[in-house]
């Protein structure tokens, strides 16, 4: 029975790992939050101490963490000592490593795995807290093709569409690509609702014509950002759950990065980011990133 390791248990992290448990795959797991962890060995899984504790015997390690930072202090260590779980996993050891991080920071943890024998793939995820949930979110994967075929049947069950982006750290590339067009998409969406509206439009009127229209995209399809348009989609809920505009800003400026490395021009993303660390600036943050709706209405 293949033993995992699961390391970060929030919003995504949490479901994704309780899927792997109905899959039948036996949990060690560990998170900061004492809560997360009590959760989910009432569903069978076992609670860890540290990181360091969690990978004791795995054979596969999942990482799901906030930001570039923390994925290198768990597995290259950091300056509070803390000396990183690439010195401890025993060689052959698969990690999935989940988080959106930087691209090169994602290179840099490439690079230090294989150098101790581990066989690691950088695999961020798309579909938020309900495809996390339903098992059906999207991964986009970097690193080796071989690797990524004794990773697919774990990617499977949480899951369904599995993309190979390329070598290391392209699965981060695809990924800040991903969330930028989708912040612009948003952003486009809620100015033209806000137009409409303020010109006499209903609403929900607006949304179908644009949607059937030429200017239909996914946030018109399944995500609008207007209140009581669609009544599953945040918005109806005073932008609660969903994903958060902090880390909408965080992945926004991940492609800035990413953009200054390669010397590309990106002025919609860049005023996307600007646009999202406003919402951040009103305390907007923890609400859904459609909340950016708010922007455009008196």
């Amino acid at each position: 029975m293949t033993q995992i390791a699961f390391i970060g248990l929030g919003h995504m992290g949490l479901p994704m790992a309780r899927n792997l448990l109905r899959a039948g795959f036996t949990l060690k797991v560990f998170d900061l939050v004492q809560a997360a962890m009590d959760e989910l060995t009432k569903e069978g899984a076992h609670a860890a101490d540290s990181a360091a504790d969690a990978v004791q015997d795995a054979d596969v390690v999942i990482s799901m963490l906030p930001a570039s930072r923390h994925v290198e202090g768990l597995y290259l260590g950091d300056s509070l000592g803390n000396h990183g779980l690439f010195k401890i996993l025993k060689p052959g050891t698969l990690i999935l490593e989940c988080s959106t991080i930087a691209p090169e920071s994602a290179r840099k943890v490439h690079k230090a795995a294989a150098e101790h024998g581990l066989e690691l793939l950088d695999a961020p995820v798309s579909g938020g807290t309900a495809g996390a949930a339903a098992g059906t979110l999207t991964f986009m994967i970097g690193g080796q093709a071989s690797t990524l075929e004794k990773a697919r049947p774990l990617f499977a069950v949480m899951g369904s569409n599995i993309f190979h982006a390329g070598p290391d750290g392209a699965g981060q590339v695809a990924k800040v690509c991903n969330n930028q067009v989708l912040a612009v998409q948003m952003i486009a969406t809620a100015e033209a609702m806000a137009l409409g509206v303020a010109n006499g439009l209903e609403p929900a009127v607006l949304a179908e014509i644009m949607r059937q229209s030429s200017g239909g995209n996914w946030t018109l399809e399944k995500y609008n950002p207007w209140p009581g348009v669609m009544e599953n989609a945040p918005a109806s809920r005073d932008y609660s759950g969903g994903f958060m505009a902090e880390l909408m800003a965080k992945d926004l400026g991940l492609a800035q990065e990413a953009a200054q490395h390669s010397g590309n021009s990106t002025p919609m993303g860049a005023l996307a980011l600007q646009l999202y660390r406003l919402l951040l600036k009103q305390g907007k943050g923890k609400q859904d990133f459609s909340v950016v709706q708010q922007l455009f209405v008196e």
